[in-house]
Protein backbone atom coordinates (compact mmCIF):
# COMPACT_ATOMS: atom_id res chain seq x y z
CA UNK A 1 0.00 0.00 0.00
CA UNK A 2 1.44 3.35 -1.05
CA UNK A 3 1.29 6.17 1.54
CA UNK A 4 -1.61 8.55 0.85
CA UNK A 5 0.38 11.65 1.81
CA UNK A 6 2.83 11.12 -1.05
CA UNK A 7 3.47 13.89 -3.56
CA UNK A 8 3.93 11.39 -6.40
CA UNK A 9 2.23 8.00 -6.62
CA UNK A 10 3.09 5.49 -9.34
CA UNK A 11 0.72 2.51 -9.27
CA UNK A 12 0.96 -0.67 -11.32
CA UNK A 13 2.74 1.24 -14.07
CA UNK A 14 3.51 -0.56 -17.32
CA UNK A 15 5.15 1.05 -20.34
CA UNK A 16 5.63 -0.37 -23.82
CA UNK A 17 6.97 0.71 -27.20
CA UNK A 18 5.52 -0.89 -30.36
CA UNK A 19 3.92 -3.62 -28.23
CA UNK A 20 7.31 -4.39 -26.63
CA UNK A 21 6.91 -4.27 -22.85
CA UNK A 22 9.64 -2.17 -21.19
CA UNK A 23 8.48 -2.17 -17.55
CA UNK A 24 5.53 -3.82 -15.85
CA UNK A 25 3.69 -3.44 -12.54
CA UNK A 26 5.91 -0.69 -11.11
CA UNK A 27 4.78 0.78 -7.77
CA UNK A 28 6.46 3.51 -5.74
CA UNK A 29 5.74 6.80 -4.01
CA UNK A 30 7.77 9.95 -3.36
CA UNK A 31 6.99 12.24 -0.44
CA UNK A 32 7.34 16.01 -0.46
CA UNK A 33 10.98 17.01 -0.07
CA UNK A 34 12.18 13.43 -0.60
CA UNK A 35 14.94 12.50 -3.05
CA UNK A 36 14.45 9.16 -4.76
CA UNK A 37 16.78 7.35 -7.16
CA UNK A 38 15.91 4.83 -9.85
CA UNK A 39 18.92 2.54 -10.07
CA UNK A 40 19.62 -0.25 -12.49
CA UNK A 41 21.68 -1.44 -15.45
CA UNK A 42 21.50 0.19 -18.88
CA UNK A 43 18.35 -0.68 -20.75
CA UNK A 44 16.34 -1.70 -17.68
CA UNK A 45 13.65 0.97 -18.18
CA UNK A 46 14.76 3.68 -15.71
CA UNK A 47 14.49 6.51 -18.24
CA UNK A 48 11.22 5.10 -19.59
CA UNK A 49 9.67 5.34 -16.12
CA UNK A 50 11.03 8.87 -15.66
CA UNK A 51 9.66 9.99 -19.04
CA UNK A 52 6.28 8.50 -18.18
CA UNK A 53 6.25 10.47 -14.92
CA UNK A 54 7.20 13.62 -16.85
CA UNK A 55 4.47 13.06 -19.44
CA UNK A 56 6.85 12.50 -22.37
CA UNK A 57 6.07 8.77 -22.76
CA UNK A 58 2.67 7.04 -22.80
CA UNK A 59 1.40 4.74 -20.08
CA UNK A 60 0.45 1.25 -21.20
CA UNK A 61 -1.28 0.38 -17.92
CA UNK A 62 -1.54 1.71 -14.39
CA UNK A 63 -1.60 5.33 -13.24
CA UNK A 64 0.56 8.25 -12.13
CA UNK A 65 -0.77 10.81 -9.66
CA UNK A 66 0.75 14.13 -8.64
CA UNK A 67 -0.37 15.89 -5.44
CA UNK A 68 -3.51 13.74 -5.43
CA UNK A 69 -4.43 14.43 -9.06
CA UNK A 70 -4.22 11.67 -11.65
CA UNK A 71 -1.96 12.89 -14.47
CA UNK A 72 -1.43 9.70 -16.51
CA UNK A 73 -3.38 6.56 -17.31
CA UNK A 74 -3.59 4.37 -20.39
CA UNK A 75 -6.68 6.35 -21.43
CA UNK A 76 -5.55 9.93 -20.86
CA UNK A 77 -2.47 11.97 -19.99
CA UNK A 78 -1.85 15.52 -18.86
CA UNK A 79 0.75 17.45 -20.85
CA UNK A 80 4.17 17.92 -19.17
CA UNK A 81 3.80 21.65 -18.56
CA UNK A 82 0.67 21.03 -16.44
CA UNK A 83 2.39 18.68 -14.00
CA UNK A 84 4.39 21.11 -11.81
CA UNK A 85 7.57 19.19 -12.58
CA UNK A 86 11.02 20.29 -13.72
CA UNK A 87 13.34 18.19 -15.89
CA UNK A 88 17.12 18.00 -16.18
CA UNK A 89 18.20 15.94 -19.18
CA UNK A 90 21.35 13.85 -19.52
CA UNK A 91 22.79 16.15 -22.20
CA UNK A 92 21.48 19.26 -20.35
CA UNK A 93 19.49 20.34 -23.48
CA UNK A 94 20.46 24.00 -23.09
CA UNK A 95 19.50 26.33 -25.93
CA UNK A 96 22.82 27.18 -27.63
CA UNK A 97 21.58 30.48 -29.06
CA UNK A 98 20.39 31.78 -25.67
CA UNK A 99 22.51 33.23 -22.90
CA UNK A 100 22.67 31.67 -19.44
CA UNK A 101 20.11 34.18 -18.15
CA UNK A 102 17.80 33.53 -21.10
CA UNK A 103 18.08 29.77 -20.64
CA UNK A 104 17.23 30.03 -16.94
CA UNK A 105 14.28 32.39 -17.48
CA UNK A 106 12.91 30.49 -20.49
CA UNK A 107 10.02 28.96 -18.53
CA UNK A 108 9.05 32.20 -16.74
CA UNK A 109 6.48 33.23 -19.33
CA UNK A 110 4.25 35.48 -17.25
CA UNK A 111 6.79 37.46 -15.25
CA UNK A 112 8.06 40.98 -15.81
CA UNK A 113 11.61 41.62 -16.95
CA UNK A 114 12.56 42.74 -13.43
CA UNK A 115 11.02 39.64 -11.86
CA UNK A 116 12.88 37.40 -14.31
CA UNK A 117 16.17 39.16 -13.57
CA UNK A 118 15.66 38.78 -9.83
CA UNK A 119 14.88 35.08 -10.22
CA UNK A 120 17.92 34.52 -12.46
CA UNK A 121 20.20 36.22 -9.94
CA UNK A 122 18.67 34.18 -7.12
CA UNK A 123 19.19 30.92 -8.98
CA UNK A 124 22.73 31.70 -10.09
CA UNK A 125 23.59 32.24 -6.44
CA UNK A 126 21.73 29.08 -5.44
CA UNK A 127 23.59 26.85 -7.93
CA UNK A 128 26.89 28.61 -7.15
CA UNK A 129 27.54 30.25 -10.50
CA UNK A 130 29.05 33.77 -10.61
CA UNK A 131 26.52 36.44 -11.59
CA UNK A 132 28.82 37.57 -14.40
CA UNK A 133 28.10 34.25 -16.16
CA UNK A 134 24.54 35.42 -16.85
CA UNK A 135 25.49 36.79 -20.26
CA UNK A 136 27.66 33.83 -21.28
CA UNK A 137 26.51 31.19 -23.75
CA UNK A 138 26.47 27.42 -23.13
CA UNK A 139 29.51 26.74 -25.35
CA UNK A 140 31.54 29.12 -23.19
CA UNK A 141 30.91 27.07 -20.04
CA UNK A 142 32.50 23.92 -18.64
CA UNK A 143 30.45 20.74 -18.31
CA UNK A 144 29.93 21.34 -14.61
CA UNK A 145 28.77 24.91 -15.25
CA UNK A 146 26.35 23.75 -17.94
CA UNK A 147 24.95 21.24 -15.44
CA UNK A 148 24.36 24.06 -12.95
CA UNK A 149 22.56 26.14 -15.59
CA UNK A 150 20.34 23.18 -16.50
CA UNK A 151 19.49 22.73 -12.81
CA UNK A 152 18.74 26.44 -12.40
CA UNK A 153 16.46 26.41 -15.47
CA UNK A 154 14.54 23.42 -14.10
CA UNK A 155 14.13 25.10 -10.71
CA UNK A 156 13.11 28.50 -12.09
CA UNK A 157 9.32 27.85 -12.23
CA UNK A 158 9.42 26.47 -8.67
CA UNK A 159 8.37 22.88 -9.46
CA UNK A 160 7.10 20.55 -6.77
CA UNK A 161 9.07 17.65 -8.25
CA UNK A 162 12.38 17.65 -10.12
CA UNK A 163 13.19 14.84 -12.55
CA UNK A 164 16.85 14.20 -13.42
CA UNK A 165 18.00 11.69 -16.06
CA UNK A 166 21.63 10.59 -15.48
CA UNK A 167 22.43 14.25 -14.68
CA UNK A 168 26.09 13.71 -13.73
CA UNK A 169 27.14 11.06 -16.24
CA UNK A 170 29.03 13.49 -18.50
CA UNK A 171 31.27 14.74 -15.69
CA UNK A 172 34.58 13.35 -14.43
CA UNK A 173 34.49 11.31 -11.23
CA UNK A 174 35.58 13.98 -8.73
CA UNK A 175 33.28 16.68 -10.14
CA UNK A 176 30.44 14.17 -10.39
CA UNK A 177 30.70 13.36 -6.69
CA UNK A 178 31.00 17.00 -5.67
CA UNK A 179 28.12 18.22 -7.80
CA UNK A 180 25.76 15.39 -6.88
CA UNK A 181 26.16 16.22 -3.18
CA UNK A 182 25.73 19.94 -3.91
CA UNK A 183 22.51 19.23 -5.81
CA UNK A 184 21.23 17.17 -2.89
CA UNK A 185 21.95 20.07 -0.51
CA UNK A 186 20.18 22.53 -2.85
CA UNK A 187 17.08 20.37 -3.17
CA UNK A 188 16.92 19.77 0.57
CA UNK A 189 17.31 23.49 1.30
CA UNK A 190 14.52 24.30 -1.16
CA UNK A 191 12.27 21.47 0.03
CA UNK A 192 11.91 20.12 -3.51
CA UNK A 193 11.26 16.43 -4.12
CA UNK A 194 13.26 14.73 -6.87
CA UNK A 195 13.65 11.52 -8.83
CA UNK A 196 17.17 10.87 -10.11
CA UNK A 197 17.88 8.17 -12.69
CA UNK A 198 21.35 6.63 -12.40
CA UNK A 199 23.26 3.40 -13.01
CA UNK A 200 25.81 4.34 -10.33
CA UNK A 201 25.08 2.60 -7.01
CA UNK A 202 27.48 4.84 -5.06
CA UNK A 203 25.78 7.96 -6.41
CA UNK A 204 22.29 6.63 -5.64
CA UNK A 205 23.25 5.72 -2.07
CA UNK A 206 24.93 9.11 -1.51
CA UNK A 207 22.00 11.29 -2.56
CA UNK A 208 18.86 9.15 -2.31
CA UNK A 209 16.50 9.00 0.65
CA UNK A 210 14.85 6.12 -1.19
CA UNK A 211 16.27 3.95 -3.96
CA UNK A 212 14.42 1.69 -6.37
CA UNK A 213 16.19 -1.18 -8.14
CA UNK A 214 14.86 -1.74 -11.67
CA UNK A 215 15.73 -4.98 -13.45
CA UNK A 216 14.01 -7.65 -15.53
CA UNK A 217 11.21 -5.21 -16.48
CA UNK A 218 10.10 -4.61 -12.92
CA UNK A 219 10.90 -2.73 -9.72
CA UNK A 220 12.70 -5.34 -7.63
CA UNK A 221 12.82 -3.34 -4.40
CA UNK A 222 12.07 0.15 -3.12
CA UNK A 223 13.60 1.28 0.16
CA UNK A 224 16.33 3.22 1.92
CA UNK A 225 19.96 2.57 0.93
CA UNK A 226 20.47 0.80 4.27
CA UNK A 227 17.51 -1.50 3.60
CA UNK A 228 18.69 -2.38 0.10
CA UNK A 229 22.23 -3.15 1.25
CA UNK A 230 21.45 -5.07 4.43
CA UNK A 231 17.98 -6.44 3.66
CA UNK A 232 17.81 -7.14 -0.10
CA UNK A 233 14.67 -9.00 -1.11
CA UNK A 234 16.49 -11.27 -3.57
CA UNK A 235 19.90 -12.20 -4.90
CA UNK A 236 19.56 -9.87 -7.88
CA UNK A 237 19.25 -6.82 -5.61
CA UNK A 238 22.01 -8.04 -3.29
CA UNK A 239 24.43 -8.48 -6.17
CA UNK A 240 23.58 -5.15 -7.78
CA UNK A 241 24.16 -2.99 -4.70
CA UNK A 242 27.42 -4.64 -3.66
CA UNK A 243 29.88 -7.39 -4.55
CA UNK A 244 29.30 -10.77 -2.98
CA UNK A 245 28.96 -14.51 -3.48
CA UNK A 246 25.96 -16.82 -3.21
CA UNK A 247 26.62 -20.03 -1.27
CA UNK A 248 24.17 -22.93 -1.27
CA UNK A 249 23.53 -24.27 2.19
CA UNK A 250 21.38 -26.46 4.40
CA UNK A 251 20.06 -25.42 7.82
CA UNK A 252 21.36 -27.48 10.73
CA UNK A 253 19.99 -25.27 13.52
CA UNK A 254 18.46 -21.76 13.56
CA UNK A 255 21.99 -20.29 13.69
CA UNK A 256 24.04 -22.91 11.81
CA UNK A 257 24.19 -23.78 8.13
CA UNK A 258 26.29 -26.30 6.22
CA UNK A 259 27.99 -24.83 3.10
CA UNK A 260 31.00 -25.48 0.88
CA UNK A 261 32.90 -23.26 3.35
CA UNK A 262 32.08 -25.80 6.05
CA UNK A 263 29.63 -25.56 8.93
CA UNK A 264 29.03 -21.85 9.57
CA UNK A 265 27.62 -20.58 12.84
CA UNK A 266 26.17 -17.08 13.31
CA UNK A 267 25.29 -15.02 16.36
CA UNK A 268 21.68 -14.36 15.35
CA UNK A 269 19.11 -16.94 14.18
CA UNK A 270 18.05 -16.84 10.54
CA UNK A 271 17.30 -20.44 9.54
CA UNK A 272 13.90 -22.09 9.54
CA UNK A 273 13.33 -25.89 9.79
CA UNK A 274 16.28 -28.26 9.99
CA UNK A 275 17.24 -29.55 6.56
CA UNK A 276 15.87 -26.52 4.72
CA UNK A 277 17.85 -25.60 1.58
CA UNK A 278 18.85 -21.97 1.29
CA UNK A 279 21.40 -19.56 -0.15
CA UNK A 280 23.66 -17.19 1.75
CA UNK A 281 24.89 -13.98 0.14
CA UNK A 282 28.26 -13.08 1.68
CA UNK A 283 30.26 -9.99 0.80
CA UNK A 284 34.10 -9.90 0.58
CA UNK A 285 34.25 -7.71 3.70
CA UNK A 286 32.52 -10.50 5.63
CA UNK A 287 34.88 -13.27 4.44
CA UNK A 288 38.27 -13.62 6.09
CA UNK A 289 41.21 -15.94 5.31
CA UNK A 290 42.33 -17.73 8.47
CA UNK A 291 45.71 -19.27 9.20
CA UNK A 292 45.10 -22.87 10.36
CA UNK A 293 47.43 -25.26 12.18
CA UNK A 294 45.64 -28.39 11.06
CA UNK A 295 45.69 -28.86 7.28
CA UNK A 296 42.34 -30.66 7.49
CA UNK A 297 40.75 -27.37 8.58
CA UNK A 298 41.88 -25.62 5.41
CA UNK A 299 39.33 -25.24 2.65
CA UNK A 300 41.01 -22.80 0.25
CA UNK A 301 44.28 -21.84 -1.38
CA UNK A 302 45.47 -18.23 -1.74
CA UNK A 303 45.64 -17.37 -5.45
CA UNK A 304 46.42 -13.67 -5.22
CA UNK A 305 46.60 -10.61 -2.99
CA UNK A 306 45.79 -6.97 -3.76
CA UNK A 307 46.80 -4.28 -1.28
CA UNK A 308 44.12 -1.57 -1.19
CA UNK A 309 45.58 0.64 1.54
CA UNK A 310 42.93 0.30 4.24
CA UNK A 311 42.51 -3.40 3.46
CA UNK A 312 43.95 -6.30 1.49
CA UNK A 313 41.80 -8.20 -0.98
CA UNK A 314 42.56 -11.93 -1.29
CA UNK A 315 41.59 -14.22 -4.16
CA UNK A 316 40.87 -17.65 -2.73
CA UNK A 317 40.34 -20.92 -4.61
CA UNK A 318 37.98 -23.09 -2.59
CA UNK A 319 38.41 -26.86 -2.59
CA UNK A 320 35.24 -27.00 -4.68
CA UNK A 321 37.13 -25.18 -7.45
CA UNK A 322 35.27 -21.92 -6.97
CA UNK A 323 37.22 -18.64 -6.68
CA UNK A 324 35.99 -16.03 -4.18
CA UNK A 325 37.26 -12.74 -2.78
CA UNK A 326 37.89 -12.04 0.89
CA UNK A 327 38.89 -8.74 2.46
CA UNK A 328 41.08 -8.30 5.54
CA UNK A 329 41.49 -4.99 7.36
CA UNK A 330 44.53 -6.14 9.34
CA UNK A 331 47.79 -7.58 7.92
CA UNK A 332 47.79 -11.39 7.82
CA UNK A 333 50.80 -13.70 7.84
CA UNK A 334 49.79 -15.55 4.69
CA UNK A 335 51.14 -15.54 1.15
CA UNK A 336 50.16 -16.72 -2.29
CA UNK A 337 50.01 -20.50 -2.40
CA UNK A 338 49.18 -20.98 1.29
CA UNK A 339 46.35 -23.23 2.37
CA UNK A 340 43.91 -21.36 4.63
CA UNK A 341 40.56 -21.64 6.31
CA UNK A 342 37.78 -19.16 5.60
CA UNK A 343 35.79 -17.50 8.37
CA UNK A 344 32.56 -15.51 8.06
CA UNK A 345 32.47 -12.41 10.27
CA UNK A 346 28.86 -11.23 9.82
CA UNK A 347 26.48 -11.72 12.79
CA UNK A 348 23.46 -12.55 10.63
CA UNK A 349 23.92 -13.34 6.94
CA UNK A 350 21.74 -12.26 4.05
CA UNK A 351 19.76 -15.42 3.32
CA UNK A 352 17.28 -16.42 0.63
CA UNK A 353 15.11 -19.42 0.06
CA UNK A 354 16.61 -21.73 -2.52
CA UNK A 355 14.09 -20.56 -5.15
CA UNK A 356 14.80 -16.80 -4.68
Amino acid sequence: MLPMESLLRVENLSCAYDDHLIVEGVNFAVKRGEIACLLGPSGCGKTTVLRAVAGFSPVHAGSISMAGDEVSTAQQTRVPEQRQMGMVFQDYALFPHLSVAENISFGLKHQTKAEKQARVDELLTLVRLPLDKANSYPHELSGGQQQRVALARALAPRPQLLLMDEPFSNLDTDLRTQLSLEVRDILKAQGIAAIVVTHDQQEAFAIGDKVGILADQTLQQWGTPVQLYHEPVNALVAGFVGKGELFDGTCETPTRVQTELGLLEFAEPFCQPQGQAMQLFIRPADLLPVVVDNVSEACARVLGMEFLGAATLYQLALDSGRVVEAEARMPLSIKVGDRVGVAVSVHRPIAFGIDS
